[in-house]
């Protein structure tokens, strides 16, 4: 099971860093996302990264704030989100796929994690 959390009540221009823990398992091998999903919105993919690290992805909104980092020694898979804003609160989701490369599409990860919420006041 994945867990994320590290989530909270923060104020604009904060920042927060999100872990997803997988209890029991390795996540060496797999590829790691960050997703997030408001009230009325469609989950969205706001990060990804490949089994090594060596390919990430943003997207466009979270550009230049948010870092994604993975130790795959401790299967845990992190999101540093500095300057937050208002817009960013969600509650985020943690997910892995069977296999080590980088995607971006929500429906081909197979593992899911129980979300954290984010709230960040202005």
């Amino acid at each position: 099971q994945r867990q994320a959390f590290g989530g909270g009540l923060v104020q604009a221009g904060g920042f927060l860093r999100l872990s997803c823990a997988a209890s029991g398992r390795t996540i060496s091998g797999y590829g790691m996302g960050w997703f997030r999903q408001a009230p009325g919105k469609e989950r969205e993919t706001v990060s990804a990264i490949s089994w090594n690290g060596g390919n990430t992805y943003y997207a466009d909104s979270v550009k230049g704030r948010f870092t994604i980092s993975r130790d795959n020694a401790k299967s845990t898979v992190h999101l540093q989100m500095n300057s937050l804003k208002a817009e960013d609160t969600a509650v985020y989701y943690c997910a892995a796929r069977r296999t080590p490369g980088l995607t971006t599409t929500p429906q081909a990860y197979h593992y899911w994690g129980q979300g954290t919420q984010v709230t960040v006041s202005s």
